[in-house]
């Protein structure tokens, strides 16, 4: 009589255990695809406007009207 009663409560822990094992797998692919984007550095759009000027696309009156109106 104990061995089934032990059984059943075992089982139920069992069920509980491979639920927290997959949530917690899912949870670490979620953090580990947020941790590669948060490592990354995101262009600014000073950074992209100095990147045209020292490419030579815009001159210098364009650079400066820019910047200015950028960091208003």
């Amino acid at each position: 009589m104990w061995e089934w009663h032990s059984m059943g409560f075992g089982g139920g822990f069992m069920w509980i255990f491979w639920i927290l094992v997959i949530f917690a797998i899912v949870m670490l692919f979620k953090a580990g695809g947020s941790y590669s984007n948060s490592g990354e550095h995101r262009e600014t759009a000073l950074d992209i406007l100095k990147k045209r000027y020292a490419n030579g696309e815009i001159d210098d009156d364009e650079y400066e009207r820019r910047r200015n109106e950028l960091q208003r």
